[in-house]
């Protein structure tokens, strides 16, 4: 076991979309990520992925529908939905995954990481 301090580990963080991993846990990964602007609309096929906002406003966009959050909101994003997270200015958040999933799901671009860092 170790105790992780989610504000020392996102003051480590000095880019934007690049998730690293803080911990896992039933084959799940809690990812910490800055971000600022918009993603590619994406999905994933076989894992819902939950956004939860630590720090800023975060919108997150589907085909039929937006979401705003704040901090200390989160909201889960079902498998299989096509969704876009935009952030107007920099958002801490901190996301749970599958640790099999990569981070642009169905889509494979240059923001595409097949291997994160651990921090």
């Amino acid at each position: 076991m170790q105790k992780v301090n989610v504000t020392e580990k996102l003051n480590q963080i000095s880019d934007y979309w690049n998730p690293r991993v803080a911990a896992e846990l039933n084959g799940q990964q809690i990812r910490l990520v800055k971000i600022s602007g918009e993603f590619e609309f994406h999905k994933h096929e076989n894992e819902d992925e939950m956004f939860f906002v630590i720090a800023g406003s975060l919108r997150i966009d589907t085909e039929n529908d937006s979401f705003e959050l704040t901090e200390g909101e989160f909201i889960v994003v079902p498998k299989g939905v096509l969704h876009r997270p935009v952030a107007k200015e920099e958002v801490h958040l901190m996301i749970f995954v599958a640790g099999s999933g990569i981070n642009t799901g169905n889509l494979r671009n240059d923001m595409t990481l097949d291997t994160l860092k651990r921090i």
